[in-house]
């Protein structure tokens, strides 16, 4: 390893020391925040930007606070999630895709994961609550039943000692303590038969390794709509499934969405699943939004460096390639990010501009917004 690597990657226990004191003073700070009981509604009520949307990320900086350093996952972060509609979020690992969609359920691991500024305004249709001023308290009465979120993997992400009928019955009596024993297992099964599963009520009395992974993923979405919610968080749910499955979760996903006239939040790397179901795409790179805009607008004209390369590293069929493009270099270190555009030493399409600070928003069309320096020399900023 070169002189220059080291001053770069190596921090002495004295220097790890002070800036772990220092995060521990920020954390409790805003950990206190969180964790007060009894809070007037009137503190986290908020205004809609737009009726129409079920929520508003408005600049979200999430951040993790470590003993090498403060790392940035969501630095910034501003899109919108219309009512009914499908956004689609996609990035390469680590650019803050799940990071922003757990800010959201205020599931970011604390202490050492915070909300440090920004809002996120969730629609409740006659009033509106900001999630990141939410005490827990308040969060845990809207996480499941207004917001609800199909976890990454579901090999994992139910609970092998139990049975599916009772992590089910938990879900809808923890949101419906009115409901009687046998109204929450009688809705239990019915969320179980509205996934597709024709044996529900043998389904209902297993444990889940009896289940194959296309059932245990059905039933992680039975559980995410267990009691109809507004906004469906699906991180990346064809994970470890074939392609055989993988189309029919994502159907299932289509028409469930027009059944209970739900949002989703599509988050996946693959962008051909992107291209089939979102209306709206959000193109995120180390902590930040690059481009966003209608779905054909993102696919059929991509501007951004960075969203051009992710479509040229795509396979395509019937076109022959020798090799398969890749975008060069490596993302930057996020303890550490420049001040000027994050992409710019991967860019190989740099104007003389991209030396200086990070762009900012350039409106291609109404809907069709970029941050690129190349677009705002042209004139197309507003």
């Amino acid at each position: 390893m070169s002189k220059k690597s080291n001053e770069t990657s190596y921090i002495s226990a004295r220097e790890s020391r002070r800036i772990s004191r220092e995060n521990q003073k920020i954390t409790r700070r805003l950990d206190k925040r969180l964790a007060r009981k009894h809070v007037p509604e009137g503190e986290y009520l908020t205004q809609m930007r737009d009726a129409g949307n079920v929520v508003e990320f408005d600049n979200l900086h999430t951040y993790f606070f470590t003993d090498v350093g403060t790392v940035k996952a969501v630095d910034g972060v501003t899109f919108e999630v219309p009512v009914g509609k499908t956004v689609g979020i996609v990035g390469e690992s680590g650019c803050g895709k799940s990071v922003t969609s757990l800010s959201l359920m205020q599931l970011v691991q604390r202490p050492n994961g915070q909300i440090v500024d920004g809002a996120i305004r969730l629609n409740l249709g006659d009033k509106a609550y900001d999630v990141a001023k939410m005490p827990i308290e308040a969060m845990q009465k809207v996480r499941g039943n207004v917001v609800s979120m199909i976890f990454q993997e579901p090999m994992t992400s139910l609970n092998p000692v139990f049975r599916i009928g009772f992590q089910l019955d938990e879900v809808i009596a923890l949101h419906n303590p009115h409901m009687s024993k046998e109204a929450v297992k009688a809705r239990s099964i019915e969320s179980i038969k509205m996934v597709g599963i024709a044996d529900a009520e043998g389904i209902y009395e297993r444990y889940p390794h009896e289940l194959s992974g296309g059932m245990r993923q059905r039933i992680v979405i039975a559980m995410a709509l267990a009691c109809n919610p507004r906004l469906i968080i699906a991180d990346e749910p064809t994970t470890a499934l074939d392609v055989t499955i993988q189309a029919q979760i994502l159907e299932l996903l289509r028409n469930l969405k027009s059944e209970i006239n739900a949002s989703i939040m599509l988050i996946t790397h693959d962008l051909g699943v992107i291209a089939e179901m979102a209306d709206y795409v959000v193109v995120m790179y180390a902590g930040r939004v690059v481009e966003k805009g209608l779905a054909k607008e993102v696919f059929l004209d991509p501007r951004h460096p960075y969203t051009i390369g992710l479509m040229e590293s795509k396979p395509v069929i019937n076109k022959t390639v020798e090799r398969l493009y890749s975008i060069p270099g490596a993302v930057p270190n996020p303890v550490n990010m420049p001040d000027y555009c994050y992409f710019r030493d991967r860019c190989e399409k740099c104007v003389a501009r991209c030396q200086g600070k990070y762009p900012p928003e350039v409106h291609v069309s109404d809907t069709h917004i970029v941050s690129c320096w190349r677009y705002f020399e042209e004139g197309g900023a507003k």
